[in-house]
């Protein structure tokens, strides 16, 4: 399957005191991409319990090269992995630059938790998120 793919624009707060890209602001600008496939995509194609709730339950990034600021913005590959019960995990590429040939400079993951907010707990996914998460299958 292919990834989803997200464009995701630079801010100019997005940068550090060297002009790269704040290792803290990209962890926001996955986040970003991330809302893209879950909530836009995911409700345009008839599945929207995720906007109802969905927790990061864990993190990881590595740094592979700084991403100098430019205006350009990056381009986000995502794939799902790890699907269980209440939970799956999240594979992204954050390019540097927008085009298909630009180089990762991060490679990272989130695990994500399905969450009932009026209850407060954890939910199972339904069997629409299920297909709706096969379509990015890693």
């Amino acid at each position: 399957m292919a990834p989803f793919v997200a464009q995701v624009p630079l801010r100019w707060t997005d940068q550090d005191s060297y002009q790269h890209v704040n290792h803290a602001k990209a962890v926001t600008l996955l986040e970003e991409a991330r809302i893209q496939l879950f909530f836009d995509e995911a409700t345009a194609q008839g599945v929207p319990g995720f906007v109802g709730g969905l927790l990061v339950a864990g993190l990881n990034v590595e740094y592979k090269r700084q991403i100098p600021y430019r205006s350009a913005g990056l381009r986000v590959t995502m794939a799902v992995d790890e699907l269980r019960a209440a939970s799956f995990r999240i594979c992204y590429e954050m390019h540097d630059g927008s085009g298909e040939d630009d180089p990762v400079a991060i490679g990272a993951w989130t695990r994500m938790a399905t969450f009932d907010l009026d209850a407060q707990r954890p939910r199972r996914l339904t069997d629409g998120e299920r297909e709706f998460l096969a379509r990015w299958a890693a």
